[in-house]
């Protein structure tokens, strides 16, 4: 339990750092430079600070053992930390889309190559993170890590529509094409919809899990297998799953030898494992 708290405190704090710069970064750039995508790109960098800052709070919450108050643990924290990045991206998103939409209604004009340029690092940099959180979270089932990673990837895409937009408009100015001068202001509403889409998701996983959906019936039925092979269970009544954060918790029910006692098959089961 310590080392998978560890590291994801060491996660959230990499997001942190890397999202600071970025932040500063984008922002500087895209306003100097006059980048309406950079600049929103960087509005989203600094959203990313605030979401990893959340999960850095809650993950020892998250990691806490089950007590009186909450038998079955605090694992449903990171579901609700996923549930906020969601919320603060998509209100991202939407702050996004109004300023690009308002933007094409001003004077249009191509901004500097810097600003191409720092959204080429950050689509590495945050290629990397993403790959390396969605890892984490996999290994130790951390809703929390898994919030951070798809963050990242909304950065991916959204790094990717920056520069292209940019790229576009430098094109249209030295070209003369005029059209082409609006590629970076649509470029801008490219990435609030994918952000969008993203928070989308998010949300929806993080319902699912409070509302304590099923699991999926592949994992139904290697539990059901799992408990089938103890020769003392005779028959498996029922059974249910839910996710509850960075584990799974089981509802079962099951009918075993009717001339014994549960107490009994569990003294025998304790001799057996002493054996």
């Amino acid at each position: 339990m310590g080392t998978r708290e560890s590291l994801a405190k060491k996660v959230a704090w990499i997001s942190v750092i890397s999202n600071i710069l970025l932040t500063f970064g984008k922002l500087i750039v895209g306003y100097y430079e006059k980048s309406d995508a950079v600049f929103a790109d960087g509005i989203h960098s600094a959203a990313d600070v605030f979401a990893s800052v959340i999960v850095l709070l809650v993950i020892k919450i998250a990691n806490k053992p089950a007590d009186k108050e909450h038998p079955y643990g605090h694992g449903k924290a990171e579901v609700i930390v996923s549930g906020i990045v969601g919320i603060v991206l998509l209100i991202v998103s939407f702050y996004v889309v109004y300023e690009g939409i308002v933007g094409l209604f001003h004077p249009i004009s191509a901004p500097n190559i810097l600003a191409m340029w720092i959204s080429i690092v950050s689509y590495g940099l945050k290629e990397f993170l993403y790959r390396y959180s969605l890892k984490v979270a996999k290994v130790h089932s951390s809703k929390a890590i898994e919030a951070i990673a798809f963050d990242h990837k909304a950065d991916i895409v959204a790094s990717i529509a920056a520069a292209g937009g940019v790229i576009l408009s430098i094109i249209g100015d030295k070209l003369n094409v005029h059209v082409l001068l609006y590629g970076d202001k649509i470029a801008s509403i490219v990435v609030a919809i994918l952000v969008f889409k993203i928070a989308i998701e998010m949300l929806k996983e993080s319902f699912d899990i409070l509302l304590e959906r099923n699991i999926d019936t592949e994992i139904m039925l290697d539990y059901r297998s799992i408990i089938s092979s103890f020769p003392d269970v005779k028959r498996i009544d029922k059974i249910r799953a839910r996710e509850h954060g960075h584990y799974v918790l089981v509802d079962l029910r099951i009918s075993i030898d009717h001339e014994k006692t549960i107490k009994e098959d569990m003294i025998l089961r304790e001799k057996s494992n002493k054996s």
